[in-house]
């Protein structure tokens, strides 16, 4: 796996750069909610700036018409990210209230925006075009009626994906155009430096985000090495946990088999079942509760 030395401090997300333009950001909301808002004063940003996840910004957040809109861009898919976007969504109701957070104890509604937030997915996986992740997934407890919930509706915005959205948005196209680009060009060079830069050069000569790659030809070079960057980093965790779920179960495998020959010894000893209870408590160490269920699931096998 390659390795790139690159800046660490904190960077924007191309995707976020790409849209940092409040006209570029309007046209997506109008895209995705059929709506044809052109005043981009109706849109007032409240991202927050000071949040940053594995030394990058990542999340836009947006108010218009009183729909509080948080969108994410991701490349790998976690559960967890409708707590996160929980989390987000409280700090930013926060910000939101604190010139009439006196009216909290009022005996009249303080009315808040409608949160929504989409999380846009381009990585290397097979998605559908639209899921849904749930909070209340999360939960230990099920069935409770929990008095929270926080969707994130996560697209694909992978080249040939959601058609009918990236038709409607240009910018979201060419986005995923350049993606799809940088990519093959990767592949073919088989350098992340090099192939990212042709694919850039490419995209400026065909009109693909060509505006921006031109004033900022440096600077998204940068963010795509150090996204691939993150990218070799959540693999080498996802390894080291692959790695360490199997010997976890070699190790556990091992236990259960010298626990099956020694609860089938002390049955031919004719020891009672408190006996060999014991015996594989002392004998190989094991905590109580995993003693017993070892001894539940062999002490009557040879009987079924």
């Amino acid at each position: 796996m390659q390795k790139i030395n690159v800046n660490r401090k904190h960077k924007d997300k191309l995707f976020r750069t790409v849209f940092r333009e409040k006209k570029d950001l309007l046209a997506l909301y109008n895209a995705l909610n059929g709506t044809d808002y052109t005043n981009e004063d109706d849109l007032k940003i409240t991202t927050l700036d000071d949040v940053v996840y594995m030394g990058m910004k990542n999340d836009t957040s947006f108010i218009i018409d009183h729909v509080m809109n948080l969108y994410e861009h991701q490349s790998t898919l976690s559960p967890n990210l409708p707590l996160r976007g929980l989390l987000y969504f409280a700090d930013l109701y926060r910000a939101h209230i604190e010139p009439v957070k006196r009216r909290l104890y009022s005996e009249s509604p303080l009315l808040i925006s409608t949160p929504q937030y989409v999380v846009f997915y381009n990585g290397t996986k097979e998605q559908p075009e639209r899921k849904e992740l749930h909070l209340s997934d999360l939960f230990i407890q099920k069935g409770n009626f929990p008095c929270l919930e926080c969707t994130a509706v996560v697209l694909n915005i992978n080249l040939g994906h959601n058609r009918e959205l990236m038709e409607k948005c240009s910018t979201l196209k060419q986005y995923s155009q350049f993606v799809a680009c940088v990519r093959d060009c990767v592949q073919k060079h088989k350098n992340y430096e090099t192939g990212t830069e042709k694919a850039v050069d490419y995209c400026i000569e065909n009109g693909i985000l060509s505006e921006l790659l031109l004033k900022n030809k440096s600077e998204v070079v940068n963010m795509i090495l150090t996204e691939f960057d993150e990218e070799d980093y959540r693999e080498f965790l996802r390894e080291e946990a692959r790695d360490r779920g199997l010997a976890e179960g070699r190790a556990e495998g091992i236990a259960e088999g010298r626990a099956e020959g020694l609860i089938i010894l002390c049955k031919d000893f004719h020891l009672s079942y408190e006996e060999t209870l014991t015996k594989l408590i002392e004998k190989l160490s094991l905590n109580p509760e995993k003693a017993k269920e070892y001894l539940k699931h062999y002490w009557n096998q040879e009987e079924n």
